[in-house]
């Protein structure tokens, strides 16, 4: 979005000048689920909004959120909200964001989204204390791409965020992973919908559409860059690591390929998941899916219900298992039906997932 925000450089109140900025904002969900998505998120951004609810104060996923913008190195806005509510207490919550993340109360914006109340100082917030990225237009192009979906009629169009340098419609663009080599044939910017702009800058991030037409081609944490240009590829984005695994087959046999795309299509715009083929005695082809949680896998499965008219039958979700044999070997199982039923192998340890939790409460409850 565009902003209009007077700057002041002098501290000379005549000379009070309004600019307009551009600003990319992006939402992201808190559930821990979709912890994924937050850290892609960030790979793009140099601070974030911290928002806290004035009633119920710091939460699990506060923590988690924060610590991934503090690794990050992102400059860090607390926000406080629902202050209209009547049992809101922002000294309280204040007092949580000093102790537990060091935060300056002093910087903590108050504001209610539902009476608009303190809404006025937020973006004027973002300008003044996130600063700008630190790219360089004369760089070779280095782009991060960020995400992708499919589109029918104009296949692959990925959420780049211009690291260094700068692309123009009309350029060949290639792949740091792949090596396949692209034109770009539209770029622009998120207003929110897409918006042409024929260029991307230092620091933008919008969109390409490169002609890509299998979703196997855009693989979120690649770096693009000019064809026949030397570069250092991005880090990138850290593996998931899947918690939750369940087989996922058509309804009706005869519907395989269909579901096939399906996930194809869905995987594209959802990195997170794994997918693998499988078989079953009783169920016919189908698919291994890997998820980050029990909430990321009824979201998928809705989302291939709704927006591509799937139906299918989902086995229980299982945790994977480590077996040691006798021999000394090892072997992970994430599916029960692969486990060997070997007579001559012996199994002499199982290990199932554990987590070393941080548990954070007030002191009331500490006895």
């Amino acid at each position: 979005m565009f902003f209009n925000h007077s700057t002041n450089a002098s501290g000379n109140i005549m000379e009070a000048c309004s600019q307009k900025f551009l600003l990319n904002l992006i939402d992201t969900p808190g559930h821990v689920d979709f912890n994924y998505e937050v850290s892609r998120s960030l790979a793009a951004c140099q601070g974030v909004l911290l928002v806290v609810d004035a009633a119920q104060g710091v939460q699990a996923q506060t923590v988690a959120n924060f610590y991934l913008a503090f690794e990050a190195n992102l400059a860090i806005i607390p926000v406080i909200n629902k202050i209209d509510q009547p049992t809101a207490d922002p000294d309280r919550v204040k007092a949580q964001l000093k102790s537990l993340f060091d935060l300056d109360p002093q910087d903590a914006i108050l504001t209610s989204a539902k009476t608009g109340q303190g809404l006025e100082h937020v973006l004027p917030a973002v300008i003044e204390r996130i600063p700008p990225p630190k790219g360089l237009i004369s760089s070779p192009l280095r782009m991060l791409l960020l995400d992708s979906y499919y589109d029918e009629y104009r296949g692959v169009i990925c959420h780049v965020a211009v690291i260094d340098g700068a692309l123009r419609k009309g350029e060949k663009i290639a792949s740091a992973a792949t090596g396949q080599s692209y034109e770009i044939m539209d770029a622009g910017i998120l207003h929110p919908e897409l918006t042409p702009t024929g260029m991307l800058l230092t620091g933008q991030v919008g969109y390409v559409v490169s002609g890509m037409r299998s979703t196997k081609e855009a693989r979120v944490g690649d770096t693009l860059h000019h064809v026949r240009s030397v570069i250092q590829p991005l880090p990138g984005f850290k593996a998931a690591k899947h918690m939750v695994f369940a087989g996922v087959y058509p309804a009706d046999g005869s519907d395989f390929d269909d579901l096939n795309n399906a996930i194809e299509k869905l995987t594209c715009n959802d990195a997170s998941v794994l997918v693998a083929r499988e078989s079953s005695g009783a169920l016919g082809l189908g698919f291994r899916c890997g998820f980050l949680g029990l909430l990321h896998m009824d979201v998928f499965l809705q989302r291939l219900e709704q927006e591509y008219g799937a139906q299918v039958i989902t086995t229980t979700p299982t945790v994977p298992y480590i077996f040691e044999y006798s021999d000394g070997s090892k072997v992970t199982v994430q599916n029960p039906a692969a486990l060997s039923s070997n007579p001559g192998q012996r199994v002499t340890a199982c290990w199932e997932p554990t987590v070393i939790a941080t548990i954070i409460l007030p002191n009331m409850w500490v006895v």
